[in-house]
């Protein structure tokens, strides 16, 4: 049998499919992808605006998404229709980022009690919102490296206010009620307590925080931190879930960075809608997205995604070069 042969995975709260490369031996080579830098003329705007010493809190557009849905309804707003006013769009369309000390051009992973500064400002953010209620979701990312987007060598997160729920988290909004009613319990409460128990895409544990491969990886080294303790909204979590979620990510991605030099990444935070509360079905977690490959046309064609190392590999190789 050539070597490639596709093993389609189900996920288990989205229900949507993976193809999964299973016959492959692992070639380090092909992978081990030092993140790019970001040419920035050597003036990195984070380390000087806002001006200030510790982590900080940026506005970089006040209205940076415009609601504007199909063409038809994109030219009856043009045609002054259903214009909203400038306090409205300032309140439902920012784009902020959490910028770590001036100077901090470190991966997350070397950063010590910066990294709970940061999500504790985070954590803040997302509260806020709720309770502003003009918009629908608050979208926290980590782009680290120019092949995962970044625009700065600076540590920092960004904050897209939006209007709309992602795609992915309203899939896992269905999928996770439909469980629920289903087998009578969140399905990332049995991810947690599956993967600690038979260990074969388990990345890192402590009392409070496990960190896995789920079993549906769409990405080579795909990793999700989920807390112990149920809890939707990210924006109710304590200090000692924050504190605990740090320590998690500064231990994975430290991994990846021995495992694979240093690749560039995507971190996103799930975390429950603004406006709706599905505390009985949703469960806040942080997921990691190594960009270590291309989109090639079987995924354009059918929106499937084909991950070329599996999870178990990806975690035996965490395992033996990188996590402590």
């Amino acid at each position: 049998m050539s070597a490639g042969l596709f093993e389609l995975r189900k996920d288990p709260i989205t229900g949507w499919w993976v193809a999964t490369i299973v016959d492959r031996d692992f070639d380090r080579s092909r992978f081990a992808r030092p993140a790019t830098p970001v040419d920035d003329g050597g003036d990195c705007q984070n380390c000087r605006l806002p001006p200030g010493d510790g982590v900080r809190m940026r506005v970089l557009k006040d209205c940076a998404f415009h609601m504007v849905g199909t063409e038809h309804e994109r030219d009856e707003l043009d045609r002054g229709i259903a214009q909203i006013t400038v306090a409205d769009a300032k309140a439902a369309g920012s784009w902020r980022t959490i910028a770590a000390p001036p100077g901090e051009h470190r991966s997350l992973a070397q950063v010590g009690d910066v990294a709970e500064k940061m999500l504790t400002l985070a954590r803040g953010a997302v509260a806020e919102a709720a309770a502003a209620g003009q918009t629908d979701y608050l979208q926290v990312v980590q782009n680290w490296g120019a092949e995962a987007g970044a625009r700065t060598n600076h540590l920092c997160l960004d904050l897209y206010d939006l209007p709309l729920i992602p795609h992915r988290v309203g899939e896992e909004l269905g999928g996770a009620a439909r469980f629920v009613i289903r087998e009578g319990e969140c399905p990332w409460c049995r991810l947690v307590r599956e993967e600690s128990r038979s260990r074969d895409r388990l990345v890192w544990q402590d009392s409070s925080t496990v960190a896995f491969a789920p079993w549906g990886s769409r990405s080579p080294f795909e990793a999700w931190i989920v807390p112990r303790v149920h809890q939707a909204d990210f924006g109710r979590a304590d200090d000692a879930a924050v504190r605990a979620t740090a320590s998690a990510l500064r231990h994975v991605l430290g991994g990846l960075g021995v495992s694979l030099d240093g690749p560039p990444y995507n971190l996103v935070l799930h975390t429950a809608p603004l406006r709706e509360r599905v505390d009985a079905t949703f469960h806040w977690h942080w997921e990691i997205h190594p960009r270590l490959r291309e989109i090639a046309g079987l995924e354009l064609a059918t929106g499937l995604p084909v991950n070329p190392v599996s999870p178990e590999a990806a975690v035996e190789q965490l395992l033996e070069r990188g996590i402590t």
